[in-house]
């Protein structure tokens, strides 16, 4: 069974924790003492139907404001797949959390309040999902039961987002029209909008195809850790020397000829060892260790591709970077260090080239510096060479983040566009 990332955004009030809380209420995923607890403190404080947003809202600044802050995570599967869901905030000061949930997800569901229509915000999250390069977006268009089911209302906001859309490079759009309080077009079709022919919104889900999302052609083994047992009492390890990593990209199998870098060595991969025992192949995401026919020196931070197919080798990227702490600001000449897949290295911010207003899509190039949740163009020289691929063809060997050397604090997540 697959599992299938998302994350919700969209507008403050736009009802994202109430669709989460929809989904698993109805596809039967929570606890009869979660729903009770949820039941009785929607009771405490007089409302009419049981607020399922308590599911996913757990700070208590959440359901005291009735917002979300933090990114909520949550699972549940169904006989199709299993499911992760990121529940963003819609705030703009919390830009940095919507990032942060979107980064892994495979699909985007975007809320829009039928009566508002698309905000500023719906722009902007839309805007940032597209920047994640995150494969489908799904606009869910809610609060139809307050609008009357109205078919006109759905198809002008479809219209309108389209045309915001062409702006933005989005590989697959979906629209359905959704009431996430009474449940219509969430789990089951709803009899209140015949006119909508689509499908609902958990059906979308176990259905769209992810497969050919993952970069099935680029291999990349990032090497996290060098195995070696030294059991002598053993023969079978006595002798293992396994390199052990996630698969970032391709397929490999054992007799696969490939290349380790930084050496530029070639050699033969003899097992592929997994948590359960040896494989017969190995793809992303999977985590598994390699043993190899040669005996070649590496260590933590190299990595192993194709002799044909390598990746950028780099010192010097051009990224995308959203600035992520309160602490400090980046500016030009900042020395931070640098996570990239499994290597670590020190950077120096060489440029900035510009600030961009994810509102409006305009580049301030006049920017000095980024703040907090802001988003900008940076150039960066890296002490040790990184083996990159552009995050749009490659989103694990593409993204970053960047440490403060004396807090070590994560101060900015970063998607590689190149080598300069």
């Amino acid at each position: 069974m697959d599992m299938l990332r998302f994350a919700t955004a969209g507008s403050v009030d736009d009802g994202k924790s109430t669709l989460i809380g929809r989904l698993l209420y109805d596809s039967k995923s929570i606890f009869e003492d979660q729903l009770e607890a949820v039941e009785r403190t929607s009771a405490d404080r007089g409302e009419e139907h049981t607020n399922l947003a308590l599911l996913t809202d757990g700070l208590r600044a959440e359901r005291e404001q009735g917002i979300t802050i933090d990114v909520a995570y949550r699972y549940f599967a169904t006989p199709r797949r299993k499911f992760i869901i990121a529940d963003t905030p819609g705030h703009i000061q919390y830009t940095r959390n919507m990032v942060t949930g979107a980064s892994t997800a495979d699909l985007a569901i975007i809320l829009v309040d039928a009566r508002k229509g698309i905000l500023e915000q719906s722009r902007r999250h839309a805007f940032l999902a597209t920047l994640l390069k995150v494969p489908h977006l799904v606009v869910a268009v809610n609060k139809m039961d307050l609008v009357d089911y109205d078919q006109a209302v759905f198809e002008s906001i479809v219209d309108e987002f389209t045309a915001f859309a062409a702006k933005l490079e989005v590989g697959d759009l979906t629209f359905i029209p959704i009431s996430a309080l009474h449940g219509d077009n969430v789990v089951q079709r709803s009899v209140n909008m015949p006119w909508y022919e689509g499908t609902s919104l958990l059906h979308h889900l176990e259905h769209v195809h992810i497969a050919s999302d993952r970069n099935l052609i680029d291999v990349r083994f990032p090497v996290q850790y060098v195995i070696r047992p030294h059991a002598s009492t053993d023969p079978e390890l006595h002798d293992y020397r396994g390199y052990a990593g996630q698969v970032a990209g391709g397929v490999l199998k054992p007799g696969d000829e490939v290349v380790h870098l930084p050496s530029g060595l070639t050699t033969t991969i003899t097992h592929i060892d997994g948590p359960n025992g040896p494989v017969t192949e190995a793809f992303a995401p999977m985590s598994v260790t390699l043993r190899l026919a040669d005996d070649i020196d590496i260590s933590r931070g190299d990595m192993i591709a194709r002799p044909n197919n390598r990746p950028q080798v780099a010192q010097d990227l051009e990224a995308m970077v959203c600035w992520m702490t309160p602490e400090r600001q980046l500016t030009p000449r900042t020395r931070l260090l640098i996570k990239h897949t499994t290597r670590t290295a020190k950077a120096l911010v060489k440029d900035l080239h510009y600030r961009l207003d994810v509102n409006t899509l305009h580049r301030d190039e006049q920017a000095g510096a980024l703040g907090l949740n802001e988003i900008g163009r940076i150039s960066l020289r890296v002490t040790q060479p990184l083996f990159i691929d552009e995050y749009a063809r490659n989103r694990l060997t593409g993204g970053f983040v960047l440490i403060d050397e004396a807090t070590n604090n994560t101060v900015a997540a970063g998607m590689i566009t190149g080598a300069s």
